[in-house]
């Protein structure tokens, strides 16, 4: 499948879920999965503002990026957060010489895998509301038409928070914002039991919780949530 067709697949599939009740969570990981496939790297991931202004992780496409994540978060360096407070794309870092810049989080980048990242801003109106990180495992670099696809999809993400709306009232996306966090510690909770009771790797839990709620037509969170307070045993998820 070409890229143009996968993007324009990723523009259907977001549109059909852009309705009152959607869920962030998981239209975000559709994003981020896109991200993977259109642009050929080896993992993305999205981190959203808080009220207060802080970032936070709220998807990530694999468990390894979703660590380095949380760490660049803890180490108050890196691309993302470049990216956020400048308000234009970190493209084409070299991870193994990036130690200059970042000396806490490069090294920690590279031990995971990783060789190379980009962080493109999410934003609307000159409001940034966060950023996209993608990772590659090898040096390289982005060109034009990359960047001008990652800035397109990382926009979709935006719009996608903000539900298409024209003019959103910064309590009403604050709100959406802190909703999407706090969904996301309890679905991180459920991973971890699913993981811990089935005796799969954390990226499979997550899939296999992702899967039931897609299938039953539940929302992720909520599927979660009963996960975490034994409503709903882990044994009835599937591969």
């Amino acid at each position: 499948m070409t890229r143009e067709s996968v993007l324009a697949r990723t523009m259907v599939e977001l549109a059909d879920n852009l309705v009152d009740d959607f869920d962030v969570v998981d239209v975000l990981t559709t994003l981020s999965d896109r991200c993977v496939d259109v642009l050929d790297i080896a993992a993305a991931g999205i981190m959203l503002a808080t009220a207060q202004g802080q970032l936070q992780v709220v998807t990530s496409s694999s468990e390894a990026m979703r660590v380095v994540e949380l760490f660049e978060i803890q180490s108050a360096e890196g691309p993302c957060l470049d990216c956020f407070h400048t308000g234009q794309p970190v493209v084409n870092q070299d991870l193994v010489t990036a130690g200059r810049r970042w000396p806490r989080f490069a090294p920690v980048a590279v031990n995971a895998g990783f060789r190379a990242a980009d962080a493109i801003p999410m934003r609307l109106r000159g409001q940034i509301i966060g950023a996209l990180n993608l990772f590659r495992t090898e040096t390289g670099s982005m060109n034009d038409d990359d960047v001008v696809v990652a800035q397109a999809l990382a926009d979709i993400a935006t719009i996608t928070i903000i539900q298409n709306r024209a003019v959103v009232a910064s309590q009403e996306l604050n709100a959406q914002l802190e909703s999407a966090l706090s969904s996301r510690v309890v679905i991180e909770q459920a991973k971890g039991i699913i993981a811990e009771r089935r005796r799969i790797p954390v990226d499979e839990a997550f899939a296999q919780l992702r899967g039931h709620a897609r299938n039953h037509n539940l929302r992720l969170a909520n599927v979660a949530r009963d996960t975490v307070s034994g409503a709903i045993d882990p044994s009835v998820f599937q591969g």
